[in-house]
Order: structure tokens, then sequence, then C-alpha cells
């Protein structure tokens, strides 16, 4: 805030200092940057380095200013983003020094010898600060009429990042990030004066799910995407704000779209959320809405074959054969966790209304009636302001998590753990099996001065959760009992029997607040839509008949209208299904291989009388279908998702005038063939609709109390399994991105070397682990681990836990030895190959 002169006298608070730039006195807070004082007061600094979330570097020195302390003048010019303000300091930028204009001219110069004139055909061009900065700060000619330095060019730093090293300022952004933020440093500055630049260390490519940061933040040139390099120029686009339709995390992002099609995703800004930052997942995976196989008309199945069809045919054949369904033995419903707010209340209120059943379940993932009991008592209704938010996570004194992995499950929130702990704030727990990469990352920080442990990982055998829970090691339990401490519960939970009762044990102990953390978008608004067997619109229990009369009047039923008893969960409608007990299926996007019984899935769909699938794409669904209705990706229909932490976060449709319906659409039109009015013509209607509703004011429901459970024993050439789903693997929603698939990592099977010494494990075998229903065979990593316990990723590669093994987290599989492989390369994960290579 800038000082009247007649306000001179007044005392400076403390923990501020007063200074004055160019002219204008100013109050500011003490170890603020001379840079950050200047923007406060609408000064603009030229900059490249400077970056508000990365450390200081002084690396490109174009914020130079004048500075005088006492009343004498520095030697020369100073970096306003590595100099932070003190008491009675003069400053003078180039508004008002010819000095720091002069010496920033200076360094334009030097910086535009060697850079190439390539802006018509750079990726940049349109957007670059170099250009504006070079036209508003810089020389008017050139006095350089030597060659230029040129490269090969370009240089791959992954299959996703291409590096043109003879546009590079050499700002250090990219290490910068790399190493504080994401904790990737395979980046890095290579040789020395004239000849350095930006390079990757042999043998370890730049293997990051934050890589496409990077690019963002560059402010040239000269990192660019393979997926979107000379694809578009930047004025060519329209930009439209958005969010990642991919995870819980919430992140705000841009779509930048021409001709109908989205040409690449941004970072959004938003402090509260994701900051500035998104995973690649989020950036690059979005081409699944424009893949070639993408259903775009209604289909019916005509003498085993599935036939184009009208939406009114389409419909008329739906209704008519969910109607037949619903009269003899009931039909289940089964949307999916990826639905916006809107979508998931209206698949809740199609199947109370116009097929009177309580049959539904979003959850296609493994899942638990404690875990329906945990997210009745504890995860519905909670709100911002009163659950745990990002802001609580990065101020945390302690964070424990458990069944949850946070830089495979939700990117943000690794990425605040990781700032947290970087800042000495926050000590990180993960209750697990190994220290896996992200675990590393947020609980040994390597500063300029070496590693820091700020956290642990606490050994577990799977399975055995709920055991260690109960008797956490002192450091941990006294962590977690100071105030702020947060305790994270992932969604793979749901298959340790008892943990959810003892994660609540552990929280009312120790004082820590719990936030559960599912790994989908759509999961948390699921929840709070009643898409669950036990549970109406706004958590209201469905077995309460104060809440169902509520849900009635608002929905202007008949009282006694709605169902009254609670039905049948995910597994049970499977079930029921693939026993001829349950008629049809309206099935949402489910992918069979996320499911604890693939089988089962395949089974029912297979079986059921009447089969409707309202997908985007082919899909085990579709392939049993009666009628196929397409339905709309989230670019091209509005809506919101509620975030893990229960922040609504809502986006517009950014592709107009497809044709595209979204799923509340197409359900509101199919009630009414139905002869059932559900209101979700638009997602603006079904929101405005769900908010008037409100949330349930009465009595929560008992929290689950279930005794904790422990791993099985193992017998011979036996282990225990760990296994969950990586951020990038065989997901259909990352179609059609060869270059982001390039970028996940190794399908790989994790264990200790004691535990393949057991099995005679010899050097460059492969480890076969197999069950009844079949066996997956996979290279070997080392880790220091559980002996006995044994980690698979868990839809990455051939690597198909449910669907070929059939099988979870904490289940007892065989292993053995089987044949010889290859050395592979390595990938810089740290871990230490059969072969002695490195992972």
């Amino acid at each position: 805030m800038t000082v009247a002169p007649e306000a001179e006298a007044r005392p400076v608070p403390e923990g501020y200092v007063r200074l004055t730039i160019d002219g204008i006195e100013v109050v500011a807070p003490k170890g603020e940057l001379l840079i950050r004082t200047a923007e406060r007061m609408g000064i603009t600094i030229p900059r490249f380095c400077d970056h508000p979330l990365l450390d200081p570097a002084g690396a490109c020195r174009q914020c130079l200013v004048e500075v005088e302390m006492g009343g004498r003048p520095m030697p020369k010019p100073q970096a306003s983003c590595t100099m932070t303000v003190a008491d009675g300091m003069v400053v003078k930028t180039q508004r008002t020094s010819p000095v720091a204009d002069k010496a920033q001219q200076g360094v334009m110069e030097l910086l535009l010898i060697n850079h190439p004139l390539d802006c018509p055909i750079c990726d940049k061009g349109g957007e670059c600060p170099l250009q504006n900065q070079a036209l508003k700060h810089g020389r008017a000619e050139s006095r350089f009429h030597d060659a230029k330095r040129t490269f090969v060019k370009p240089v791959p730093i992954s299959s996703q990042v291409l590096l043109d090293r003879e546009r590079c300022v050499l700002c250090q952004r990219c290490t910068r990030f790399s190493k504080q933020v994401a904790g990737d440093p395979f980046i890095e500055l290579l040789e020395r004066g004239a000849m350095q630049q930006i390079g990757i260390g042999e043998q370890q490519p730049f293997q990051s799910y934050f890589s496409g940061n990077t690019i963002q933040i560059c402010p040239v040139g000269a990192l660019t995407s393979a997926a979107y390099r000379f694809r578009s120029r930047p004025f060519d686009l329209v930009s439209t704000p958005g969010q990642c339709e991919h995870c819980a995390s919430g992140c705000e992002i841009r779509n930048d779209w021409r001709r109908g099609k989205v040409m690449r995703r941004l970072a959004g800004d938003d402090p509260e959320v994701n900051e500035e930052w998104i995973c690649d997942k989020g950036r690059f995976a979005f081409r699944y809405a424009t893949a070639n196989d993408r259903i775009t008309r209604p289909l019916i199945r005509e003498n085993g074959e599935l036939r184009p069809a009208s939406w009114t045919e389409a419909l008329q054949t739906a209704a008519k054969g969910l109607a037949a369904a619903r009269d003899a033995d009931g039909v289940g419903v089964l949307p999916g966790g990826r639905l916006t707010v809107e979508d998931a209340y209206a698949y809740s209120k199609f199947a109370r209304i116009a097929l009177r059943t309580n049959d539904i379940d979003y959850r296609s993932r493994p899942h638990s009636e404690e875990e329906l009991r945990f997210l009745e008592s504890t995860v519905v209704g909670v709100t911002p302001g009163t659950g745990v938010t990002y802001r609580e996570l990065e101020s945390a004194p302690a964070v424990l998590c458990v069944a949850f992995e946070p830089e495979e499950e939700s990117p943000i929130v690794f990425l605040r753990l990781r700032k947290a702990a970087r800042d000495g704030k926050t000590k990180v727990f993960h209750v697990g099996p190994w220290a896996s990469p992200g675990v590393e990352k947020t609980t040994v920080i390597v500063h300029d001065g070496g590693p820091v442990r700020t956290g642990a990982l606490i050994p577990c055998m799977p399975g055995d959760e709920p055991l260690l829970l109960r008797e956490l090691p002192s450091d941990a339990e006294n962590a977690l009992q100071q105030p702020g401490a947060v305790l994270i519960v992932g969604e793979r939970a749901a298959e340790i029997p008892g943990l959810y009762s003892e994660v609540l044990r552990a929280a009312q102990r120790t004082g820590a607040r719990v936030a559960w953390i599912p790994r989908r978008a759509g999961e948390r608004g699921a929840i709070e839509v009643g898409a669950l067997p036990t549970l109406l619109p706004g958590g209201r229990p469905v077995a309460d008949a104060a809440a169902r009369a509520e849900i009635e009047q608002s929905w202007g039923l008949a009282s006694g209208a709605l169902p009254t008893t609670a039905g049948r969960d995910l597994t049970g409608i499977l079930a029921a299904a693939a026993a001829g007990e349950l008629s049809g299926l309206v099935v949402g996007g489910v992918d069979p291989n996320d499911l604890p019984d693939p089988a089962l899935a395949e089974k029912a769909l297979h079986r059921a009388d009447f089969v409707v699938s309202l997908e985007l794409r082919p899909s085990a669904a579709t392939k049993h279908a009666d009628v196929v209705l397409p339905i709309a990706p989230s670019v091209e229909k509005a809506g919101s998702y509620l975030n893990w932490e229960g922040r609504r976060r809502e986006f517009r449709t950014t592709i107009e005038g497809t044709g595209a319906l979204p799923d509340c659409r197409v359900l509101d039109t199919l009630a009414v063939e139905m002869d059932a009015d559900l209101f979700t013509q638009t997602p603006a209607a079904a929101g405005a609709e769900l908010d008037r509703i409100g949330p349930h004011t009465g009595a929560r429901l008992p929290a689950p109390d279930e005794p904790g459970g422990q791993a099985p024993p193992i017998g011979a050439n036996q282990a225990v399994l760990a296994t969950w789903r990586q951020l990038l693997d065989n997901g259909s929603m990352q179609a059609e991105e060869p270059n982001l698939a390039g970028t996940a990592r190794r399908t790989v099977a994790v264990l200790s070397p004691r535990t393949a010494q057991q099995i005679g494990l010899g050097h460059g075998q492969r480890i076969e682990v197999r069950t009844a229903k079949g066996a997956v065979v996979l290279p070997v990593e080392f880790a220091e681990m559980p002996d006995g316990a044994l980690w698979l990723p868990a839809d990455s590669g051939t690597s198909e836990v449910h669907r070929v093994l059939g099988v979870g987290h904490g289940a007892l599989v065989d292993i053995a030895a089987t044949t010889p492989m290859p050395p592979a390369a390595g990938n810089g994960h740290g871990t230490t190959h059969l072969d002695g290579g490195r992972a």
C-alpha cells in the first residue's frame, strides 16, 4: 500500500518496512522481494527468470534497478528479483532511472545476440515475454552482425517435451521447477560460460508427471510440446476456462481451441487449488474426445449387431426395454465416477423416479459396506470451510497418508505436500509397503546443502494397515497430536477390512482431521447427489422417512412414491444381474478393469435382459448393450465437479454446437419417454434444483466401527499383494496420446531382495504372479519393503490385476521366477534392477 505524504510520520507496523520506489513511499512486509513490492504498486519490471512460485535465482539479470541505502547509491544496478526490501531503501526502476534503463537494454541486447529470429515459426510467437520485453525495453536496432550460434534441434527431453537450445535464455525456470516443485531433477544446466545449456543426464530421461509445466513457464520457445508443436498460432486460438475431468484435485485449466477442436490445454491460475500447475495427464490427455472411434450417433442392437438409429427411435427403444425390465425384476444403475455433479444428479433422480429403485452405485472400483458407512457419516455434506482444504494441508504440522499414493492419485495434493515439506512446515508420513517415487519426494527433500528428511515411510505389510494405525510409531503419533494435523485416507482403504474404522479411531485419539481423497473427478459430487444405494441427494438417508418426504416434496412426487429400502451396491447389482435376478442395467462410463471382479461384470452385462449404455467410445458395456446413447465429453458441455475438498468447480461449454448432449439431457428425455419428468434438461437446471434441495440438516448416520484386519499368513512361494493404479496407465481417457504414454512409468513388479532370493529369482529373470484365475509376468525392481510383500501396478501394460488375477490389494498370490529377460534401460527412479541397472 502507498503512504500519503501527510502520513510519513506514522509508525511502521511491526514486521513491515518503509521504502521509496520511483518517488512513491510504500510500506512492505519484511522479506518481500523488491520486484513483488513494485508489482503491488502497479510498476512492471521486466524479467525472465523470476516466477512467484519458484525460489529466486537472479539468472537473467533483466530486472536490474538502481538502489540507494542510507543515502548512498549501491555501486551497480541490483537484481530486484533477489533483493528484499529494507527500511529507508530508495529504488529507481527503468521508469525513473536512466542507469536502470540502460542496464536492462544491455541485458536484452546480450540475450538477443544468439537468439534466433524465428518468431514466425516459433510456438511461443505471439505470447512470448521475450518478444514483448524486447520491443518495450530493448534497443531498436541490433549491433550484432556475426553468425548466430546454432544447435541440432530439437532435443527430445522426453517423448512429450522437446528442447530448442538456441532459443534458451538460461533463465533456469525449468530446472528450478523440476527440482523444487516436482522433485524430478533430471533436467539440469550443463557446461559453463558461453557453452552453458539445458540438458539431461545420460541414462536419465526427463520422466516426470509434471513436465508440461516447464513448457508453460518457459519465457521463450525453448521448450515445446511434441503433441502441439507447429500445430497452431496463439492468435488463431480461442481460450475458454475449464476444469480438469481426470482426478479429484479440481484443477483450473484453460482450453485453447479452434475450428471446433481443442488444440492444447494450459494450467489456470487458482491460488486456492492448483496454483499455476497441472499434471501432464490433465494437460495432454484430452484427445479422447476426438478419437476416431467416438460414438456420435445412437445405436440399436438388431440381429446381434449395433446399427445407427435416430434419437427418437433409440430413446423409444430404450424406454420400452427399461420399462419392461423395471416391471420384471428391476434395473440397476451404474453411473461411474467421472460424471459432473449435474449429470450424477440426473442418474440419481432417474433411478428413483423412472426406474423406482435404489439400486444405484457410482463406485466403479473396489468398494465395501464399511466404506459406504464412512462416506455416509464423514464425507457427505462437508463443504469448504468445514473440511480440510489445500491451504490447511500446506500449513499442517503433520500429514499421515494411509492407503493413498498422492503423486499417482491426486497430483496437486502431492505438489502441496511436497511444497509444505520443502518449506519445513510439515512432516509427511506414509503408511505403505514401499517408498515409491512419490513417497520419496515428500519425505526426503533435496536442497542445495543435500537431502533433508522431512517425513518418513512407515513400512506396512498390505492388509496390516489397521493394525499399524493402532500402534503408530511415537514420532508419527506425537506429530499427529499437534493442532492442525491431517490424516488422509484414499479409496484403496475399501479393500482393507477395518481400515476406515481405524482411521476414525486414530483421528479421535490424536485430534487429527480426516480428509478422504478419491481418484476420480466425479466421486465427491456423486456422493452429494445420492448416487449410492443408501443415500438420496444432499446426504439424506434412504431409510429416513422424513428425509424421503423432503425429496418427494422437492421433486413434486406423491407421498410414499420413493422406494423405502436401501438398494444393492455395485457388486450386488452385478451379482444379481449375473444370476438373472435383475433384468436391466443402465451403465455410464464404467470400465470393468477398474472393478474388483471384471469377469462378474462381463457376465452381468451378457446375462441382463436389457442394457442401456451412455458412452463416448466403444467399451465392454457397449459390446453387450441393446441401446447405446452417445454423450458429450466435458469440453462439449457445461457443469461442475466437486473436488476432494467439497469445493464446487464450475465450467462452461468450450466447443459449442457439436450436437452432443450431456448425460442429464439424455436421461431427462429418456425419462419423458417413460412417462416421468426429471426437469434436468440442462446442467444449469439440474444444478439449480440440487441447490434448492440443499444438504441434509438431520442427524448424521453412525460412523463405521469394525475390527481391523491384518495380512494373511504367507506360505512358501507366496506373497501379499499391494497394488494401486498409476497416473498414466491403460485408462481409456488417455487414448490418442502416444507422446504422453511415452512418459508413463515402467510396468514392473517391486519386491524386497530377500523375497526374490526365497523364490530363487536369478539374474535377469522375470517374476510370475499367479492366482487361480490367471498370471501376470513382469520384470522386477528391488526396494526396501516388508519381506513377503509384492507390488504390482493395477492397470498398466500387461499388469491388469483385477482382470487377470481377480484379486486386489492385500490378497495372497503365488510367485515364482520365470524366463530370463534382456537388460532394460534405466528410467531414473532410483531402485535397483536384478541385472544391476538403475530403475
